[in-house]
């Protein structure tokens, strides 16, 4: 019989293709990994998309479900396309300015995801897009008002995840005021703690106190609390959200390909020096042999230092996994809310109160650049 606790459940892990692969399905079935998260590459139309996240399900062990992720965040990043429901971007969202709308908008894409086995949506980004020439959040962000930011954090992940699906407030402590992207190279926030606490702050104070079930953790590096490491391996910028803001949820990495980290520290220092931060749970979204590294890692550090961590994680999923695993064993339903989303689209009058629009590349562009990159190092 498979343990919840055994190390490899706070590893999060992606993959290559539209199957399971064997070395994978391995993994699950002695329920050493945590959790899959679904990118484009893995989708190829609905029939194919609920076969393979069932497959997902049914290789891990019924006594320790298996929680299938995924960013559907609206506009530039969400891997389900035409024909399931195309959202707009968060944007729209924040320029009307009705948290109500914002949350039928969640509750309606929750049901979707739900009704497909996943349980867990890395959304929303609650950074405040205060950067003009940030080149990785822009429209994925409400506003550039931290306050309006806030309200709509609320009540998306409110509405979320009173439909069953947990939420994710990202990029803690901020990205929305970097020059760069950490896809690429190691951004920094140039901020003092009492800037931090007027802006970028707020929105996950609103998400902490709205129940957020998870939140992500930043590959950036706040000089004003640390010089030498980005937030997910930095004990002190950490403390920001476990202490000052008194979460007690679970945080993700952030991927630990990403160059940000990967191009400054080696596995081992990402592995051990995320969860000495005080994270939980460690996103690798396409290498298996990084993968594999880290199960290696994880499986291999003292019992206190993952405990807490995985007294989080299994709370986590206790709660989400095991109604997903049931559900994609059902009759596929309709799509969520197409009435909705064409009043969004259609109705630009809707969206008050104008504020400047940042929007950087298509993230697929990000995803094959950065995809390019780690294939060539």
């Amino acid at each position: 019989m498979a343990s919840w606790w055994q190390p490899g459940q706070l590893l999060f892990v992606g993959f290559e293709g539209t199957s399971v692969p064997p070395d994978l399905a391995r993994l699950l079935g002695q329920g050493r990994i945590g959790g899959v998260i679904l990118f484009g590459r893995n989708i190829e139309g609905p029939a194919q998309l609920r076969g393979l996240v069932r497959a997902l399900h049914e290789a891990a062990p019924p006594d320790v479900p298996l929680l299938v992720a995924i960013d559907q965040e609206g506009g530039r990043v969400q891997r389900l396309k035409a024909p399931w429901t195309v959202w707009p971007p968060m944007r729209a969202l924040g320029r009307r300015d009705e948290p109500t709308t914002t949350g039928a908008v969640a509750e309606a894409l929750a049901r979707e995801l739900s009704d497909l086995g996943i349980g867990l949506d890395f959304a929303p980004v609650v950074d405040v897009d205060t950067n003009p020439a940030n080149p990785v959040i822009g429209d994925r962000s409400f506003a550039s008002q931290a306050g309006r930011v806030a309200r709509h954090a609320a009540a998306f992940i409110t509405a979320m995840q009173a439909a069953g699906v947990a939420a994710c407030a990202k990029h803690f402590p901020g990205h929305g005021d970097t020059r760069s992207d950490s896809h690429f190279e190691l951004p920094r926030l140039p901020h003092d703690l009492d800037r931090l606490r007027e802006i970028e702050l707020v929105p996950f104070a609103a998400a902490a106190k709205a129940g957020v079930a998870s939140v992500m953790s930043a590959h950036v590096l706040f000089e004003a609390l640390d010089r030498k490491r980005p937030a997910t391996l930095s004990p002190p910028v950490m403390q920001l959200l476990r202490g000052e803001l008194a979460y007690d949820g679970v945080v993700f990495s952030d991927d630990l390909e990403m160059k940000a980290v990967a191009d400054h520290f080696t596995p081992e220092q990402r592995v051990r020096w995320s969860l000495e931060a005080g994270l939980d749970a460690l996103l690798v979204c396409s290498k298996a042999d990084l993968r594999d590294e880290s199960l290696r890692l994880l499986e291999h550090l003292p019992d206190s230092l993952i405990e807490t961590a995985l007294r989080r994680v299994v709370a986590l999923k206790q709660q989400y996994a095991p109604r997903h695993r049931d559900r994609v064993l059902g009759p596929p339903k309709p799509k969520a809310a197409p009435g909705l989303v064409a009043d969004l689209f259609a109705a630009p009058e809707a969206l008050r109160t104008p504020e400047p629009e940042v929007v950087g590349p298509p993230y697929e562009e990000h995803e094959a650049l950065a995809r390019r990159i780690k294939e060539d190092r």
